[in-house]
């Protein structure tokens, strides 16, 4: 149906004859998807594309301080604006969280209070006196994790010769070693390589003595041995790696300088190649390139250099300028707000010949990565595609993006059939070529699974494994389900029995990249689904309960980050939009559409948007590091709300989802077809019935 007032589509009405069975007008939601439209089309850049922002905690803004006085070339109006960035965050407890609702966590608070009295904020203040207090309750600075104390070593507050070390050695193992570089998760080599250049030169500022922290060690701990503690038991993982890190210290002072200065070259090397151009500095995301700048400094770079000046400017890329509340982002996320708008628009009805949809998709086919980056190191395929979630990220193309690209892609109608059919083809290969050994999918690399090395001495970050998940799983047999890739595919089979494996014992799913169980049950649902699945087996309709049992009494859905650290706290916080409407497209996975569960939360979806076409949404529902790092995707409580909507109008329709112009033959071989074709031959059940 088109309106006229604003030349946009929107979905048709519903069928008659069931209008009585939801508590919402077709008129509502047609005029509530239309407002959708017409936010995310306002926010389209002139090239295309989307770019919401990145919301996280106060711990960049400290981290920048801390970095600004280790350089010793503090700017001082930007340190002021970070400074109130940081006192806006505190809480009424004196500390800092790391998620919004949170309580206060030791490493945020500890550099929070440090950023605050190097920039000069007196610790006899009434709000330092309560942020120190709740330091020392969380245990002060002895609790913190070892990236952070690395930090603190820079500016002469921890010493170093009780941090893990790690040896620059490391980025000489050979690939048939039990341990290399890439045994660990894309993000931890971006974080550790730098990390082993400091750790080597360890460029430490001494500070005057008004500036030092010795307040923030509980009574007769600062001289004492503060070693990581090894475990009870004599043997176990954790103590042997710290054996070893005690042999590696004492080796340090023999100096074997041929191999050391080798291993320094290969290391700054690597770092070199990955902050140089293809890519908006380390690994395009802050904790790297705040480390490669450090790292940088140590190898004598100036600030003239070249590289280094590329790798300031990439950081301060990260920076929003907002004169009410400085911040920094971790990262930029083009590629994964640009596919979700465009499967959100596209599904809700607008046209895909429509000038936007065509320019964002021109934006994204142009954005498909070429080169084999480190990926390739444990995933032999031999041709290049994926995309990143950033803007220039040539060497971590991730399976996230490339499903979520390649499923809006497939909604818009393409100006040059051929091209895009080569893509597809091409990034549909690379992504089947990601499936690992038990059978799931994880984000950047393929069987970085090794459970061992989560203890290794500096590996207390949650986050030196890139494990598979069931969100990533379901997400890629979502894409398979829609361009109609054979079900009884042996990959499919193996992602299937992946997902019963780790369903858990109440039906819901964990979620690894979204906040949590809501966000891995919504996606396990909805790619069952698509892939074919009878969704009334009993395992599947536990999922669907669960989601139902933790409505809230206002009809939406809510769970905090909480669950992370605490799953018995799972499907419990306030009601959010993009919560809700993951919840609503997860139970409408399901049938049963005027179940009172979608109808309530069709009305909660309804009565919080606002007048522009959003939602409001302070929460966080986006995941960085389990329990370590979380992110509010601006975009989620904007386009996701939009896709629920959609999902129950098509749903009722008849269509399921909107019919796209590709359709898989076989595996690896991906042709054009047209809407009603694709979507006749692609709802046959019986031919896509699978039931495991």
């Amino acid at each position: 149906m088109l309106n006229p007032s604003k030349n946009l589509i929107v979905l048709p009405s519903a069928r008659p004859e069931v209008t009585e069975s939801y508590s919402a007008t077709d008129q509502e939601i047609a005029r509530a998807i239309a407002r959708a439209q017409e936010n995310l089309l306002r926010q389209q850049k002139p090239d295309g594309h989307w770019c919401g922002e990145l919301i996280v905690d106060s711990t960049l803004c400290s981290d920048y301080i801390l970095f600004l006085h280790w350089c010793g070339e503090v700017d001082a109006q930007l340190q002021r604006r970070c400074v109130r960035h940081i006192l806006k965050r505190q809480l009424p407890d004196g500390g800092w969280n790391i998620y919004h609702g949170g309580p206060s966590e030791i490493n945020a608070s500890t550099k929070a209070y440090f950023a605050l009295k190097l920039a000069g904020c007196s610790v006899d203040a009434p709000f330092m006196q309560e942020a120190r207090a709740t330091i020392m309750r969380l245990g002060g600075i002895p609790q913190m994790n070892t990236f952070s104390k690395l930090y603190l070593a820079l500016l002469g507050q921890f010493p170093w010769k009780y941090l893990p070390a790690i040896p620059v050695e490391i980025v000489l193992l050979p690939r048939w070693a039990p341990f290399h570089i890439y045994k660990m998760s894309s993000w931890s080599r971006g974080m550790i390589i730098p990390l082993a250049i400091i750790n080597h030169f360890k460029p430490t500022r001494i500070l005057p003595g008004e500036k030092q922290l010795h307040e923030l060690y509980p009574l007769g701990t600062e001289q004492s041995d503060l070693r990581l503690l090894r475990s009870e038991k004599f043997w176990t993982w954790r103590n042997f790696f710290l054996r070893v890190d005690d042999v590696f210290k004492f080796l340090r002072p023999l100096r074997i300088q041929p191999l050391r200065r080798r291993a320094l070259e290969a290391a700054e090397r690597w770092m070199l190649e990955r902050v140089g151009e293809g890519s908006d500095g380390l690994a395009a995301v802050f904790p790297a390139m705040l480390n490669s700048l450090i790292a940088l400094r140590a190898l004598g770079y100036s600030k003239k250099n070249p590289v280094y000046a590329k790798a300031e400017k990439d950081f301060t890329g990260l920076f929003v300028d907002d004169p009410e509340d400085f911040r920094i982002q971790p990262c930029l996320s083009p590629i994964w707000d640009t596919a979700i708008n465009v499967i959100a628009l596209a599904e809700s009805g607008v046209s895909p010949d429509h000038p936007a949809l065509q320019k964002a998709t021109d934006w994204l086919v142009n954005k498909e990565v070429r080169i084999r980056g480190d990926w390739a190191v444990n995933n032999p395929h031999p041709q290049a595609s994926g995309w990143a979630f950033e803007y220039n990220n040539i060497y971590y193309p991730d399976t996230d993006d490339t499903a979520m690209v390649l499923m809006a892609l497939r909604t818009v109608r393409p100006k040059d059939p051929q091209t895009l059919d080569a893509i597809f083809r091409r990034a549909l290969d690379w992504q089947l070529s990601f499936q690992c050994d038990d059978g799931g999918w994880g984000a950047f690399d393929r069987n970085v699974t090794t459970e061992w090395l989560e203890d290794m001495p500096f590996a207390d970050h949650n986050a030196i494994l890139d494990p598979t998940c069931s969100d990533l799983t379901a997400r890629t047999l979502e894409l398979f389900g829609y361009i109609g890739f054979d079900p009884n595919h042996p990959a499919v089979k193996r992602a299937l029995e992946y997902l019963i494996r780790t369903q858990e014992d109440d039906g819901s799913w964990y979620g690894r990249w979204g906040v949590n169980y809501i966000y891995g049950t919504w996606q396990v649902l909805r790619g069952l689904r698509a892939i074919g699945q009878d969704m009334t087996q009993d395992w599947i309709l536990r999922g669907r309960d669960w989601l139902e049992s933790c409505q809230n009494n206002d009809g939406g859905w809510g769970e905090t980050c909480a669950t992370y650290d605490n799953p018995g706290a799972k499907g419990i916080g306030e009601s959010t939009a993009s919560q809700t409407a993951w919840a609503v497209m997860g139970i409408c996975a399901c049938g049963e559409l005027d179940r009172p569960s979608i109808q309530r939360g069709l009305r909660f979806l309804l009565s919080s948007q606002k007048p522009d076409g959003s939602w409001d949404e302070q929460q966080i529902t986006g995941t960085g590091f389990p329990r370590t790092f979380y992110l509010k995707y601006d975009f989620y409580r904007q386009n996701f709300p939009l896709l629920a909507l959609a999902t129950y109008v098509n749903r009722r329709s008849g269509l399921g989802h909107r019919p796209g112009f590709y359709r898989c033959d076989y595996v690896g071989r991906v042709t054009p077809c047209a809407p009603d074709r694709f979507w006749n031959e692609k709802i046959k059940p019986a031919a896509m019935r699978n039931s495991i």
